[in-house]
């Protein structure tokens, strides 16, 4: 079997209540993106309850971070939360596999997993490839002639701006 991750995304947020919506629509949103409208529901169930464990850990005056990634690898989606704090395995009803992994350096993982329909394996879920692009204002600079400058007019014009504005902040 290959347990291949294909495709992945990652968030990063504090760990308050607000981070629980933030992570369900984050893992409905990606789950839409990769054509798993099947799963989308359950995915986005299973990363509330995760979501809903840790911040339900957090120390609300020190709440810290946490790191929501979903991804499809092998015969998976996989949403994980890794955070800093242990947090309990919450109960997941309609039975996604769940778990929490100890990452060392303190450092925890909890996860879901969810089979993907019909025996699919992540190699043939139809994911967006992305690439690098410049926008259209960027692409016609671009094609625009480039100025001739040295440098030292560039430098000159930078320090004469910050000099400008520390004199303005003086008065």
């Amino acid at each position: 079997m290959n347990d291949r991750t294909e495709q992945m995304d990652d968030l990063q947020l504090v760990a308050l209540p607000t981070a629980v919506g933030c992570t369900e629509m984050f893992v409905r949103f990606s789950a839409t993106e990769w054509n798993l409208r099947p799963m989308r529901d359950a995915a986005a169930q299973a990363g509330r309850a995760l979501a809903q464990a840790v911040v339900g850990a957090a120390n609300a005056a020190n709440p810290g971070m946490l790191t929501a990634r979903i991804r499809v690898a092998g015969p998976d989606l996989v949403i994980e939360i890794e955070t800093p704090r242990v947090a309990r395995t919450p109960a997941i009803p309609d039975g996604p596999r769940v778990g929490v992994t100890d990452l060392g350096d303190g450092r925890y993982l909890l996860w879901a997993s969810l089979p993907l329909p019909g025996g699919m394996n992540a190699s043939a879920v139809p994911l967006p490839r992305r690439q690098r692009r410049p926008s259209p204002a960027a692409a016609i600079e671009a094609a625009r002639e480039p100025l001739h400058d040295d440098g030292d007019d560039v430098m000159q014009r930078i320090l004469f701006g910050l000099s400008n504005t520390q004199d303005r902040h003086r008065r």
